[in-house]
């Protein structure tokens, strides 16, 4: 059993990490982001003209924006994304998309009270959890908030999300690695690893506290640092929504991430805990995963043909040599 990481451990991995990200971003400042930046400045009377128009419909009042804009984008999110997921799990639709099944076999359809089950949990998580959390950090972060009415300049939104994806990755990786802390893991954690197979919707099934802990304060610490405008905040927690809609969708498809490790993590239990899988590398919760096949498919498929036709699972090829034999 691999050792729960000391203060010593932390403070050294994460200093690494966040030293690395940095440099790469710093290497790449004066070149990619000049141009981008040029990109961003070409357009951007006519972003902030769409902005002004949000604003002078909406409404410039910070609470509403923070709370309620905050929760209605997210949630239309992750719902409007999770109905096409729901669609493809429940009613097996399109049937070509079966073959991009990280794990072939599994929830063909969805049980519909595991579904149903699934789907109050988050919800309960998301009203219940979210916008407490939401109307408290707005009153902490009151002050230190940004001005709403200019949105950032391109060079800032970048530097704050190469943050938000360092804090992110430090926050998740020991927050999660903690809940499957043998001494905790049957009163919290155990929930959300119900689905051995997870399909989208269950990416914040899970116990409140789980919810709060895991999935709200590590993509939210990074924009608590920065004092992000509301914008930059809205665009980082899209990302996030989507991003593990589809490492919880059990399907990799075509010129989509890989949810190879986190699917992974599903399966074995005590591996891949991060979300980049740096952390996973530096203490070692990898091992497993990278001497497997799903390792082999962990990379952005650019092509029609499936990955798992292309790398398949070690026993089935033994089993279709002997086939041949």
């Amino acid at each position: 059993m691999l050792a729960e990481p000391t203060f010593w451990t932390w403070a050294r991995d994460s200093t690494l990490l966040v030293v690395t990200i940095v440099s790469i971003f710093a290497a790449f400042s004066n070149s990619l982001t000049w141009y981008l930046q040029q990109l961003w400045g070409a357009s951007g009377d006519f972003w902030q003209s769409l902005w002004d128009r949000f604003l002078d419909r909406f409404g410039d009042d910070q609470f509403c924006l923070f709370v309620y804009g905050t929760t209605i984008i997210t949630m239309c999110l992750y719902w409007g994304v999770g109905f096409i997921y729901i669609m493809m799990d429940y009613f097996n639709w399109p049937k070509w998309i079966r073959k991009y099944k990280v794990q072939p076999g599994t929830n063909e359809p969805v049980d519909t009270k595991r579904l149903i089950t699934a789907i109050g949990h988050v919800l309960f998580n998301q009203i219940f959890v979210g916008i407490p959390f939401a109307i408290f950090g707005y009153w902490m972060l009151k002050k230190p908030l940004a001005p709403v009415h200019v949105l950032p300049n391109f060079s800032s939104v970048l530097l704050e999300l190469a943050v938000f994806i360092v804090v992110e990755e430090i926050a998740f990786y020991y927050s999660h690695r903690l809940l499957h802390h043998r001494r905790l893991y049957k009163y919290i954690h155990k929930k959300h690893h119900e689905w051995t197979a997870p399909i989208a919707v269950t990416a914040i099934y899970c116990h409140p506290l789980e919810h709060l802990l895991s999935n709200i304060i590590p993509p939210a610490l990074g924009t608590i640092i920065m004092s992000s405008h509301i914008s930059t905040s809205w665009l980082w927690y899209s990302m996030a929504i989507l991003r593990t809609l589809n490492d919880h969708s059990g399907y990799h498809m075509p010129f989509f991430p890989s949810p190879e490790a986190h699917d992974f993590h599903h399966l074995k239990f005590n591996e891949c805990y991060g979300f980049l899988g740096i952390l996973d590398y530096l203490h070692g919760t990898d091992k497993l995963f990278r001497s497997s096949p799903a390792f082999k498919r962990h990379i952005v498929l650019l092509a029609i043909k499936p990955l798992r036709m292309q790398f398949p699972d070690e026993s089935k090829s033994k089993m279709n040599l002997n086939d041949e034999r």
